[in-house]
C-alpha cells in the first residue's frame, strides 16, 4: 500500500511493528498477485531474488480410494490432479508466480515503498487510532519507552491477523466453527518430487497432500532450491495441548501419507527450523472501511490457508483500495462512502473465497472432479489463480454448491460418506 501511494506522490508513514526481516507464514503466491508487482515494477527485483518459480499447483489423495461415477464424469477420491498456470492466460507476460521466504520478501516490498518515497518506521508498535478529530486521526504509538502520537488524513490498518482497529472497533467476528489450525517448519534436502506425478515438470509446484483426517491437509512449499515449507492443518480439536503433542500429531499426520512420511525422514533431508504454530484462521469484520479508515490484508479479512487467499488477498487490497484513497485524496471526502467501491470488490471477492473453500472443505473429491472436467477445469483455475473479485458469484461456484446440497439431501448417495463436517458461518454474519 505504501508502494502504491508513494508512488502516486503521496506524504506517506509506514509504522511496522517488527524488526524486519522477520518469519512469517504466507509463503506461495497466486498469479494475480504478479499484477500488483508489475504496477509497482517490483518484478525485476523478484527475479534478481531467485525466488522459485510457481508454474503451478497439485493435490494428492491416499492410493486406495474409491471411484464413483457422477452426470458430469468420474469423481475420484483417488486422485492426483494438477493445473498449470499456462493453460490462462493472466495478462502480465510471463506464466507464473512465486513461492517466497517471506521475511526476505516482506523486507524487499518495505525496502521498495521507502524507496519510492514513504517513510518507514521499524520496531514501532502501534498502540490505537483516535478518530474523534473529525478534522483529522490521530494514530498513537510508543517509540522506546515514550508515548507519542501524530496525525494523518488517513490511516490504513494493514496489521494482520492482529486486526488493531478492527478489534478497538469491535467489528471482528470470529468464526465459530471454521477452526483451522496449522503447525509448520522448513526441511532442507527433501526430495518434493516424490509426491509428483511428473518429476520433471512438477518439482516447484505447490503440492496440498489430502490426509485421512477429516479436514486435514499438508501443504508442501518450495523456499529455495534445496529447502521447502511442510504444513499441517486441521482443525483445532485436533491440536493436543502441549508443545511435544503437537509435534507428535504432525509427524502422526505426515505417517499417514507414507511416501511423504519416507521423504522427510530421509537421509539428505533434515528440519531446519523449530515447529511453529498458526491459529484462529478464519473471522470477518462488520465493515472494513470507515471515516478515514481503510483495513487491508488479513486485517481486513482471513478466509483459509489453503488456496494460499492470505497474501493473495492483501496485495490485491492495496491494488483496489489505493485508487479510493487517492480519490479521496484529491477530494477531500474521508467519510465511509469514499472507500465504498474498494469495500464491495474486496467482499466480493473475499465472499467467492469463502464459498470456494466451504465446498473444497465440505466435499473435497467434488473439487478434484471439477479440475480434472474439461468443461470446469478453466472456471476452477481462474479461482485457483485468484480471479474472484469481478462476479457476484461464477456460475462455476453455483455448480458445485447445487451438487453438494444434492450430496447432503441424499444419504444413499455414492458420495454422501464423502462430506467434511467443516462448515462456515462467520461471513454469514458479517454480510449480514
Amino acid at each position: 500500500m505504501a508502494a502504491y501511494l508513494a508512488k502516486a506522490g503521496v506524504n506517506c508513514v509506514v509504522f511496522e511493528r517488527e524488526l524486519m526481516p522477520r518469519e512469517h507464514v504466507g509463503e506461495s503466491l497466486v498469479p494475480s498477485s504478479t499484477r500488483v508487482f508489475k504496477d509497482l515494477d517490483f518484478l525485476p527485483k523478484m527475479e534478481e531474488a531467485k525466488f522459485p518459480h510457481k508454474f503451478g499447483a497439485a493435490w494428492t489423495a491416499a492410493s486406495d480410494a474409491k471411484v464413483y461415477n457422477m452426470d458430469f464424469g468420474g469423481v475420484s477420491a483417488d486422485c492426483h490432479v494438477d493445473v498449470r498456470f499456462s493453460e490462462r492466460d493472466q495478462g502480465v507476460g510471463q506464466n507464473y508466480t512465486y513461492h517466497v521466504d517471506r521475511g526476505k520478501f516482506d523486507l524487499m516490498l518495505l525496502q521498495h515503498a521507502n524507496q519510492f518515497g514513504a517513510k518507514v518506521y521499524e520496531g514501532i508498535g502501534v498502540s490505537g487510532v483516535d478518530f474523534s478529530d473529525p478534522n483529522c486521526a490521530r494514530v498513537n504509538f510508543k517509540m522506546g519507552k515514550k508515548d507519542m502520537s501524530t496525525t494523518c488524513k488517513i490511516v490504513v490498518d494493514a496489521s494482520g491477523r492482529r486486526t488493531l482497529v478492527g478489534n478497538q472497533m469491535k467489528w471482528r467476528i470470529q468464526d465459530k466453527v471454521f477452526d483451522q489450525y496449522a503447525i509448520h517448519t522448513w526441511f532442507d534436502g527433501y526430495d518434493r518430487r516424490c509426491m509428483a506425478s511428473n518429476k520433471e515438470t512438477q518439482g516447484d509446484f505447490i503440492f496440498i497432500h489430502f490426509l485421512p483426517i477429516t479436514n486435514t491437509w499438508v501443504w508442501q512449499i518450495p523456499i529455495t532450491d534445496t529447502v521447502t515449507s511442510i504444513g499441517v492443518v486441521t482443525q483445532k480439536k485436533n491440536f493436543a495441548a502441549s508443545k511435544e503433542d503437537r509435534e507428535q500429531f504432525f509427524w502422526e499426520c505426515i505417517k499417514s501419507r507414507p511416501e511423504l512420511y519416507e521423504g522427510l525422514r530421509a537421509q539428505g533431508s533434515q528440519q531446519v527450523k523449530p515447529f511453529k504454530e498458526e491459529g484462529d484462521y478464519s473471522y470477518a469484520m462488520k465493515q472494513i472501511t470507515g471515516d478515514r479508515i481503510v483495513l487491508v490484508g488479513d486485517a481486513a479479512r482471513f478466509v483459509d490457508p489453503i488456496f494460499s487467499t492470505g497474501v493473495s488477498i492483501a496485495l490485491n487490497c492495496s491494488r483496489f483500495a489505493h485508487k479510493d484513497i487517492l480519490k479521496s485524496l484529491e477530494t477531500g471526502n474521508f467519510t465511509r462512502e469514499a472507500y465504498q467501491e474498494y469495500e464491495t470488490t474486496l467482499r466480493r471477492g473475499t465472499k467467492n473465497w469463502y464459498n470456494f473453500i466451504t465446498v473444497y472443505y465440505r466435499l473435497n473429491v467434488l473439487f478434484t472432479a471439477f479440475v480434472a472436467d474439461p468443461r470446469y477445469r478453466l472456471d476452477v483455475l481462474k479461482l485457483l489463480q485468484g480471479d474472484v473479485y469481478d462476479e457476484a458469484q461464477p456460475e462455476v461456484l453455483t455448480r458445485m454448491q447445487n451438487i453438494v446440497k444434492q450430496v447432503e439431501a441424499n444419504p444413499n448417495h455414492a458420495l454422501h460418506g464423502f462430506l467434511g463436517s467443516l462448515t462456515a458461518d462467520a461471513f454469514v454474519e458479517a454480510s449480514a
